[in-house]
């Protein structure tokens, strides 16, 4: 994307590409819009007056709106949200609950983990990961996918290459949150023993480049094990509690 400043009167003018993550009631009529910008992390803008029925900014001062958003900044106060020009509304996904749900559990969590480091790859894994649900990929996957790349952002990602425990690389026979990553048959104790499915599964998932993908097809006891393993992952290690994921796990 491309930035751009310029000076207008007492004020800055400038533009940058992103997507609503979250907005917050502000006053009467107006929201405080948090974008996840492309090139400047995220931020949070004033969409004034945008709750009227009447403002150009209504449709636009919601979560997954993506595009170019010009703000308008005087001195070092909160930038004023004035128009945006709307590249991408995920209509797909507006219309299907299933399908809601888990984009806004991915925004949430991406704008979490992207706090605790501000890697700026996270905005790309984001935005890749919102276009193949657009597109009609199983969002349930998808959002694993992501979970499982986040991981490494946050320093906290499984042990996939050999068993957690001894360093072997042969007789993988599960994967233990507990431990920390695969377990070899040796070292397997009272540990739950997923299917061998999904123990590839966790390690393809985890390094797939999501852009590249082209055909999903898993099995529904798989995906039940895969986003089990995820959820108790993330409950013990990540210190990151969201409702959307509530709401994902009353499905």
């Amino acid at each position: 994307s491309i930035k751009k400043t310029k000076k207008v009167g007492l004020a800055m003018i400038r533009k940058v590409t992103g997507i609503v993550i979250s907005t917050v009631d502000y006053k009467e009529s107006s929201k405080i819009v948090n974008i996840f910008t492309e090139d400047e992390g995220i931020i949070g803008v004033l969409s004034k007056g945008c709750k009227t029925m009447k403002s150009k900014l209504r449709a636009v001062s919601t979560p997954l709106s993506q595009g170019t958003f010009y703000l308008r900044q005087y001195g070092s106060g909160m930038s004023l949200l004035t128009e945006v020009d709307l590249e991408i509304s995920y209509k797909e996904i507006r219309k299907d609950i299933f399908k809601q749900n888990y984009a806004l559990f991915l925004l949430d969590l991406a704008s979490q983990v992207y706090r605790h480091g501000k890697q700026k790859q996270i905005y790309s894994l984001l935005i890749s990961a919102l276009a193949k649900i657009e597109e009609g990929y199983d969002a349930e996957v998808i959002t694993n996918i992501v979970e499982l790349q986040l991981l490494k952002y946050l320093g906290i990602q499984p042990e996939l290459s050999c068993c957690v425990s001894c360093g072997n690389k042969e007789d993988i026979i599960t994967i233990s949150s507990y431990k920390g990553g695969y377990l070899c048959k040796r070292c397997v104790g009272g540990e739950f023993v997923y299917s061998l499915k999904m123990i590839k599964l966790i390690k393809m998932l985890s390094l797939v480049d999501l852009d590249k993908v082209k055909r999903i097809d898993i099995r529904d006891e798989v995906k039940k094990e895969i986003s089990i393993f995820i959820d108790d992952y993330y409950d013990r290690y990540s210190g990151i509690y969201l409702k959307s994921r509530d709401i994902l796990r009353e499905f």
